[in-house]
């Protein structure tokens, strides 16, 4: 009915291949809401009476309360959310036909999604924040306790486990920011781009940016509805957030298995084996570990659609959002249950300190304190690290040698280095600004919760 120029239907092959409702029927509340302020400014300025404006008004409240109800159900044929809208619209109200004055789907696609994005990315925001609250209570709740810290995935250095959870902290801050970034960057208003060129009407883009609560309308009508930057900046928060929840799952995983032992679990987030009785899998954090995948796949699928396309507006751009729509819905999903799984993971200390104290995660405090007494670093490295081969090779710990042992491979060595000797003195001497002493944990909670 909208397309006057063909003389016949299109055929129903096609229309099952281009239609979009499985796609943009989620954003109908969005789409509406946008179409309401258009309305308003088509009133205001004159291009509609003032009467047709709020008869248009009112048929699209009722559109919009039949669709909450369940009373109205969209049809393929008319392609699209926007589509079906309109038509149920003028079958309300006759004047529904003057609703796409100055209007062409271009800017009204464009606009229906920002705003819905907007709302998502708005409650995903304080999804995110409940789980930096999460990671500062578990920072406070395990500040004493001490772990290995690993690189290369073997024992380096002991770290307060509060300094760990602090780590993720920092990490999905930085996320938080990302998405405060994508936030800003869709927040300009489409509507009056029209098709790619703007309209000869004397419309308001101002008033319905202002409606609508965007900081301002799109600056250029070719770039506005050819733009779709913000859904990459959208994608690229995401597939980072998720680079960082699959890294912290990985610890989680390694940490939980017999051989490591040091993290314990809620057995209300893991399941058990269909054959083996003893099994306590952590397939929440392997789940949520698998799903980073598809994150990142589906930036890439927007980014390399993009990237042939030439200005303005292709039919391509329909796809845009069935990727944009799965990475939403699994990152909303993750950030919430990784955030409950945290708040009840609980630490062995014993466990983790027992495996300190079989390794030599002190070498470096030994190094360092015979810096102190004058020995440059690389020679008192040399040394240390042969006194660490003698140990493997005798199968002794640093623990288990005497002072007469220390002086005959390190002559430096004195009393006074042996009280440096313990996992919990060399966190706390570790006292420097982002370090993981004691003190330094705690500044770091207290200026985390200052951030949040």
């Amino acid at each position: 009915m909208w397309h006057g120029r063909f003389t016949k239907d299109t055929a129903k092959t096609v229309q099952d291949f281009t239609q979009s409702l499985d796609i943009d029927w989620r954003m109908y509340e969005a789409d509406i809401q946008g179409s309401i302020a258009h309305v308003r400014m088509l009133g205001k300025t004159g291009i509609l009476k003032p009467e047709e404006s709020a008869k248009i008004e009112a048929g699209l409240l009722k559109v919009l309360d039949e669709i909450r109800e369940g009373k109205f159900t969209p049809s393929e044929s008319l392609e699209d959310v926007h589509m079906n809208i309109e038509a149920r619209l003028t079958e309300i109200e006759p004047l529904g036909a003057k609703l796409h004055t100055a209007r062409s789907r271009n800017d009204q696609v464009a606009t229906t999604t920002r705003l819905y994005l907007r709302t998502r990315l708005q409650a995903l925001s304080d999804d995110l924040r409940g789980l930096l609250s999460v990671l500062v209570s578990n920072a406070e709740r395990h500040i004493d306790i001490i772990v290995p810290g690993y690189t290369h995935m073997q024992q380096a250095q002991p770290v307060s486990m509060g300094h760990y959870w602090l780590s993720w902290f920092e990490a999905f801050y930085r996320d938080s920011q990302r998405l405060k970034f994508a936030l800003s960057s869709l927040n300009e208003c489409p509507l009056g781009a029209g098709a790619l060129a703007g309209s000869t009407l004397p419309i308001d883009r101002f008033m319905t940016s202002e409606i609508l609560g965007f900081d301002r309308p799109t600056r250029n009508s070719l770039d506005t509805v050819a733009n779709r930057d913000y859904m990459t900046d959208y994608h690229y928060f995401a597939s980072v957030f998720m680079i960082h929840v699959s890294r912290l799952c990985n610890d989680l995983i390694n940490w939980n298995t017999q051989e490591f032992g040091f993290i314990v679990l809620p057995d209300e987030f893991c399941t058990g084996s269909s054959m083996m009785p003893q099994k306590k899998n952590p397939d929440v954090l392997e789940l949520a570990r698998g799903k980073a995948g598809q994150v990142i796949g589906n930036m890439l699928d927007l980014m390399i659609t993009l990237k042939g396309l030439p200005m303005t507006y292709n039919r391509d751009l329909q796809e845009d959002k069935r990727g944009l729509w799965a990475s939403l819905d699994t990152v909303e999903a993750v950030v919430k249950i990784i955030a409950e799984l945290l708040s009840k993971v609980d630490v062995d200390g014993e466990l983790a300190l027992a495996g300190l104290e079989k390794g030599y995660s002190l070498a470096t405090d030994v190094a360092e304190y015979l810096v102190m007494k004058g020995v440059p670093f690389r020679e008192a490295h040399a040394k240390v690290g042969k006194l660490v081969g003698w140990c493997i090779a005798e199968g002794l710990a640093f623990s288990d040698l005497t002072i007469e042992q220390w002086k005959e491979h390190i002559p430096e060595a004195d009393p006074a280095m042996m009280g440096i000797l313990s996992a919990r003195e060399s966190v706390n001497r570790r006292n420097v600004y982002g370090g993981t002493g004691f003190a330094q944990v705690r500044r770091q909670i207290e200026e985390a919760k200052g951030r949040m």
